[in-house]
């Protein structure tokens, strides 16, 4: 929040100097005491946004080279004749607790070409994947594991 209120402060003042950058430091401060005292916000949080932002950038860049993998092996697919494309439904468990963590998870699943969440129910998914080799590490995949981190920081 504090680096919002910073970066609102420079937007809105248009230039960047340095008396410019050091009152916004200080209007941004008490804007950040204001809004633990009273609108119930508060430094812990605070931390857990920070510690929480890289660990969200590495899980986007996970998220982009899957599905720039998945981009090559399905072009592959289709562009070779040879292969013959089997497409397969398959259903596994996961032990991530929180219903936001298995909509990440699925939602992941789906944005990555050539495989789609069919269904989730509990912790049962159920994903329809193009071929059998696209179905490979979809419960043991990357993103489980940092989904798993988010939920333990939170």
């Amino acid at each position: 929040m504090f680096l919002l209120y910073f970066l609102l402060w420079i937007v809105f003042n248009g230039r960047i100097t340095l008396e410019i950058c050091l009152f916004g430091l200080a209007i941004a401060g008490a804007l950040l005491a204001f809004s633990c005292r009273f609108v119930d916000y508060s430094l812990a949080r605070e931390r857990r946004v920070y510690r929480n932002g890289f660990l969200f950038l590495r899980y986007c860049g996970l998220l982009v080279t899957e599905i720039v993998r998945a981009n090559v092996s399905a072009i592959r697919m289709i562009l070779t004749q040879r292969e013959e494309i089997e497409p397969v439904l398959v259903s596994f468990e996961t032990d991530l607790k929180s219903q936001v963590g298995k909509a990440m998870l699925a939602n992941a699943i789906t944005l990555t070409p050539g495989t789609i969440t069919v269904t989730l129910e509990g912790s049962e998914y159920t994903v329809h994947c193009l071929d059998e080799s696209m179905a490979e590490g979809l419960q043991e995949g990357g993103f489980a594991a940092y989904i798993r981190k988010f939920e333990e920081t939170i």
